[in-house]
């Protein structure tokens, strides 16, 4: 079940992905098994990921935009060119099981640096 997404949601998503690099190029192959595993992996991780296609054809292009998205229960957001950006919200198993990164603790300034105006 793919969710739908508003406008104002598919534009957040536009502008979230604009500074992303693909993740995951599908070559002359095509969509195989595994291209397929490691967009579902990549999904897992990012929830918002852009997919690379090799090939002149766009409605090849698309046809491997709409399987992704029924087989991995995602959502399409923009399909620009040779790129596809998709969206999968991440589940809370995923979310729970992954533990959470550690922050370093901050150094104490130099004193010189403390105590100026």
């Amino acid at each position: 079940m793919t969710i739908q997404l508003t406008p104002g949601e598919r534009r957040a998503l536009k502008a979230r992905a604009h500074t992303l690099d693909p993740v995951v190029l599908v070559g002359e192959g095509g969509l195989t098994a595994a291209v397929l595993t490691e967009i579902d992996r990549s999904l897992a991780a990012h929830e918002l990921i852009k997919v690379r296609v090799a090939g002149e054809d766009r409605d090849a292009r698309s046809d491997i935009l709409r399987r992704v998205c029924e087989g991995l229960d995602a959502t399409a957001v923009q399909h620009i060119g040779k790129v596809l950006v998709i969206y999968r919200q991440r589940r809370e198993s995923d979310a729970m099981s992954r533990p959470r990164p550690q922050r370093k603790p901050r150094r104490a300034l130099k004193r010189s640096f403390q105590n100026r105006a």
